[in-house]
């Protein structure tokens, strides 16, 4: 009857395996956040600049974040700011660019 005691986590998306990953919640938030930046200032012609840049950033911050996450619900995170990081830089990138289409 042990296994009346433990919670079956191993079939959660968020499953986590108990311990603390400072590292990997910083940069879980940080791609978050620059990815919804670049999102949603991609829709501004005027914002590309903000938008390619903060989705290059977002882009490597998540990317790093893939490389040392240790859990799905980091993952799933990463998943979700990585792709709207991208999206964000592309379209940034369409409206002119990192340099503002200086070349």
């Amino acid at each position: 009857m042990a296994q009346v005691l433990r919670p079956n986590t191993a079939g959660s998306l968020f499953a986590t395996d108990g311990k603390s990953h400072p590292l990997q919640d910083t940069l879980l938030a940080v791609t978050l956040v620059l990815g919804l930046t670049a999102f949603i200032t991609s829709f501004f012609h005027s914002l590309h600049l903000l938008s390619s840049w903060t989705g290059l950033v977002g882009i490597l911050t998540g990317a790093y974040g893939q490389w040392i996450s240790e859990t799905t619900r980091e993952r799933f995170g990463l998943i979700l700011g990585l792709g709207t990081a991208a999206v964000g830089f592309f379209i940034g990138m369409a409206h002119g660019g990192l340099f503002g289409g200086v070349w």
